[in-house]
């Protein structure tokens, strides 16, 4: 498994916001929790590709956002906040060498956060961010390869993976009063923490769970589970409203 990332830019402080207010962010321990993440990826056996930062995106380390990735194809994304949409270029060529490409087209819009894959089973987030023509044109592409692409709703969080997350095969965590659990038929669902409304958003690789340290109530809920666990420390791109699934397409 490989895993594209990027490095933070200097200029993360201007970062796009939302749904959180500005506090400062110390980019120096920003960059070493960052460096400890890509280290934690490496140790689950990805081979780690990390874009150089641009200077002039501030949001770039969330790389996540500029593609949605399967098997067969990349999707490079159009961001709905427009100051992001030169994040792009970088990663679409490093894509391209990958997989064959395709885009997200005006005016359709789409971030990678929005979209949660399980399986050959895709659900879109429409909300802030992403549309409803982003979505369909990402059905569009992906439902001729066998995929199912599911256009949902979302209520109270930036992306659609802010607020839930594949556990395992069998689960998903998830905060209720952002997603519907109803949304995941067949699926076990897994509540975060009533005070940790941030902690839906983990990362899957291969059979290990890559967990926030700032949310130990939930990561405690994910450990009765049984499931092996790998904890970081998020806390200052959090304050850009970056969560773990953020820093990295994982190119299986």
């Amino acid at each position: 498994m490989e895993a594209l990332a990027r490095e933070i830019s200097p200029g993360i402080a201007d970062c796009e916001l939302t749904h959180l207010d500005r506090t400062p962010i110390d980019l120096a321990r920003a960059r070493a929790q960052h460096a400890a993440y890509l280290e934690t990826l490496e140790g689950l056996g990805c081979r780690i590709q990390c874009l150089a930062a641009d200077p002039n995106q501030p949001d770039c380390v969330f790389i996540e956002d500029t593609a949605v990735v399967v098997p067969e194809l990349a999707v490079m994304s159009r961001p709905g906040a427009a100051s992001r949409r030169g994040e792009l270029p970088a990663v679409e060529e490093a894509l391209a060498t990958r997989r064959p490409v395709v885009r997200i087209e005006a005016p359709g819009t789409l971030d990678g956060g929005d979209v949660l894959r399980i399986g050959r089973r895709l659900w879109v987030g429409c909300g802030d961010r992403t549309n409803r023509e982003g979505a369909r044109q990402l059905a569009g592409f992906l439902d001729p390869l066998g995929y199912r692409v599911q256009e949902v709703g979302q209520t109270g969080c930036l992306h659609f993976k802010s607020g839930c997350s594949q556990a395992d095969e069998e689960a998903v965590l998830l905060n209720p009063e952002w997603i519907d659990p109803a949304l995941f038929t067949g699926l076990d669902v897994i509540e975060v923490h009533p005070e940790e409304p941030f902690a839906g958003n983990v990362l899957r690789v291969r059979e290990h769970l890559i967990v926030d340290r700032s949310f130990q109530r939930t990561v405690d809920r994910l450990d009765q589970r049984g499931l092996a666990l790998a904890v970081v420390d998020n806390s200052e791109l959090a304050r850009a409203e970056g969560g773990l699934t953020c820093g990295s397409i994982l190119l299986d």
